[in-house]
């Protein structure tokens, strides 16, 4: 309960444009919208310039804000989804290869080896998920990306927990055939 005392407090602070108390918000939230962000674009560029864009809309819309019901969290993940989605409709995208950035990017001590396989099967992974329905991706990328709760991820896209549960079991059962057969031919090439 303090800890929602306190965020209603520096939502109110960055609602009257304390920009210490926003940029409180931006610390708690940035990494999570990032990596949600990550996850359904695939491109670290395109990730950080969405997360900024998110935290921009919010910066403009804050004092519009009002407590809900539903969590300041789920708020900022849809105005992060919207971004996305005016993302892939502006067609201006590029397809990037996300094994090759992450190599780019990588430095975790492992051999060059161990890190090839680990960036095939992350590419594996985004291929799988982004096979899934938009709704099952975004339950995915949601809570196991960004670490959000099943009472989070519905209040964020809308629906009631239960249906959250069904899309997230629909999407991990789609996502163990699909990387299980994967993987199967894999093996036999």
């Amino acid at each position: 309960m303090d800890d929602e005392l306190n965020l209603r407090e520096i939502i109110e602070r960055a609602k009257n444009y304390d920009t210490e108390a926003f940029g409180r918000l931006y610390d708690l939230y940035f990494d999570k919208i990032f990596r949600f962000a990550y996850c359904k674009i695939g491109s670290r560029h395109e990730a950080e310039d969405i997360a900024e864009q998110t935290f921009l809309r919010a910066l403009e819309k804050i004092a519009e804000f009002e407590w809900r019901g539903i969590p300041f969290s789920s708020w900022l993940f849809r105005i992060t989804s919207n971004l996305i989605v005016d993302y892939y409709r502006s067609n201006k995208y590029e397809t990037v290869d996300i094994a090759e950035e992450a190599i780019v990017n990588h430095d975790d001590g492992c051999s060059p080896e161990q890190s090839a396989m680990q960036e095939l099967e992350r590419r594996e992974i985004v291929k799988a998920i982004r096979s899934l329905t938009w709704e099952q991706q975004q339950v995915i990328a949601m809570r196991f990306f960004a670490g959000m709760t099943n009472e989070e991820v519905a209040k964020a896209i809308g629906k009631n927990v239960g249906a959250v549960k069904a899309l997230q079991h629909r999407a991990v059962e789609s996502l163990g055939r699909i990387l299980g057969a994967s993987y199967s031919e894999a093996r036999y090439r």
